[in-house]
């Protein structure tokens, strides 16, 4: 442990007999003395230190140690110096009052990949010498930066990403993304167009999480939530997405697989909030009365998932996760950085749809929604609500759309939706699709809009009250009000 390449440093504090070489018998005892100068004086003092002011009229028998410790041991053994907590009086009382709050050992210890061995070497075998355990529960090593071609930034080459820059241009949040994002288990690349997309990546979280918060105005949880066993199976359905999402982001976080993490909260909020179920519910939530079962129930299931994204967004989306803690309705704590993991609903098991009717449902609205685009490629129709769509479609599938009745079409998006045996399917006219035993006919609607829902109805204007609006919207509006259990 001595170095080789210092000659000033944290210093041997050892006095060695000139003749025997050995240490006088009160070697602790001025160790203790040194340390105590040290604490005073800087490290100086052990170098500007007369052997008589501690050896007296032995001095001259003694040769004072002028070697220092290596960099390695200096590190090695900070376990004890910033953790340990022993009550020591003199030299180590300064380290009790600054390390109250610390604990041994540690939870982590992180390292670049230049340095861990010995970092980590020199950490375990002193601490085992000393204490008989590790000091570290885990430890974990990471890459280092380079640039769009692989090399690493320099100063000389004109290179480097400056941090400040980014937060300036992007915010901060933006760049605790890419470092989220990325595998640092090696090199990690940035250039400015990763970090556009990395910023394309935040606004998709950021905006879904303004669009729940949106969506749950006028909403007080202590009085509106709906009972686990009143929920509408795709409020149930979401609800149990979040739960099962919760699990794996706490594992990630636990294993410090922060990619996964941020891969798959990108996924939910793209796949599972955007791409299905917030795109399903504006139907609901717009023209459902305001205290009706169907909009409580989908304001429930929002207010349990945003309460569960906002968590796992907040270690690395810091300032994002504060801002929406603060419109979330409901009582809380002060800021997010001081909540647990939200505990999500235990729901029973749907009567009707099960997980594997759901995935096949959202799997047959994925491809309608590839021919309602094709369709709309070939400037056929504008928006999905102007379409009727049949589905042509095999027993086992038929059965599973029938247990959703009409409310199919609230599913996929359609003004209308018929099912027909695949036995039916005319000669031309249709899309195959990626699903076997499934193909599409896409045609417009008949019905008139319907200026409140926008859904073409036949029967729009059979109420001459309301002679722009389709039943389903007079029975919202003056009605009782229409009943949903599904979507």
């Amino acid at each position: 442990c001595i170095s080789r390449q210092r000659t000033w440093g944290v210093p041997i504090a050892l006095f060695i007999h000139g003749k025997s070489g050995e240490l006088p018998p009160d070697t602790p005892a001025l160790i203790e003395q040194v340390a105590q100068l040290v604490e005073r004086d800087g490290m100086d003092a052990w170098y500007d230190l007369d052997a008589r002011d501690l050896l007296g009229d032995e001095a001259d028998q003694y040769d004072k140690v002028s070697d220092t410790l290596d960099v390695w041991f200096d590190s090695g053994v900070s376990h004890e110096a910033e953790l340990r907590r022993r009550g020591h009086t003199g030299a180590l009382r300064w380290i009790e009052r600054r390390r109250e709050n610390l604990s041994y050992p540690a939870d982590l210890y992180l390292e670049g990949s230049d340095q861990h061995r010995g970092w980590f070497q020199s950490s375990l075998k002193s601490s085992i010498a000393i204490n008989g355990t590790a000091p570290y529960k885990a430890v974990l090593t990471h890459g280092f930066t380079v640039d769009a071609n692989g090399h690493k930034m320099s100063k000389s080459l004109g290179n480097v990403m400056a941090p400040q820059k980014v937060i300036n241009e992007l915010g901060a949040d933006v760049l605790r993304l890419w470092v989220a994002s990325t595998d640092f288990s090696g090199e990690m690349t940035v250039s400015d167009e990763i970090l556009r997309r990395t910023a394309d990546s935040y606004r998709r979280i950021r905006n879904t999480i303004r669009f729940m918060l949106s969506n749950l105005d006028g909403f007080e949880p202590a009085k509106d939530c709906v009972a686990s066993d009143d929920l509408l199976s795709l409020d149930s359905w979401v609800i149990t997405r979040a739960t099962q999402l919760q699990t794996e982001i706490d594992s990630a976080y636990e294993s410090y697989n922060f990619h996964s993490i941020y891969q798959k909260i990108h996924n939910f909020c793209a796949g599972d909030l955007g791409g299905v179920y917030l795109d399903i519910i504006k139907d609901r939530q717009y023209t459902c009365q305001s205290e009706s079962l169907a909009r409580r129930s989908a304001q429930t299931a929002l207010y349990h998932v945003a309460e569960a994204v906002v968590r796992w967004v907040a270690p690395i989306l810091c300032f994002t996760a504060e801002e929406a803690w603060q419109a979330l309705p409901g009582e809380r704590s002060d800021s997010v950085h001081l909540a647990e993991w939200y505990e999500l609903p235990v729901l029973t098991a749907d009567k009707v749809l099960d997980d594997a009717d759901w995935q096949q449902l959202i799997a047959v609205k994925e491809a309608v929604n590839k021919a309602l685009e094709i369709q709309r490629q070939a400037g056929r129709l504008k928006g999905s609500l102007e379409a009727s769509v049949t589905l042509y479609c095999e027993d086992a599938l038929a059965s599973t759309l029938a247990k959703v009745g009409d409310e199919l079409r609230f599913i996929l998006i359609t003004s209308s939706v018929a099912v027909r045996s695949q036995r039916e399917l005319p000669a031309e006219g249709v899309t195959a699709s990626a699903i076997a035993g499934l193909s599409i006919q896409v045609e417009l609607s008949q019905g008139g809009k319907c200026v409140r829902c926008w859904h073409h109805r036949e029967d729009v204007g059979s109420n001459t009250e309301h002679p722009e609006i389709c039943a389903r919207c007079v029975d919202n509006v003056e009605g009782d009000g229409e009943q949903r259990a599904f979507a």
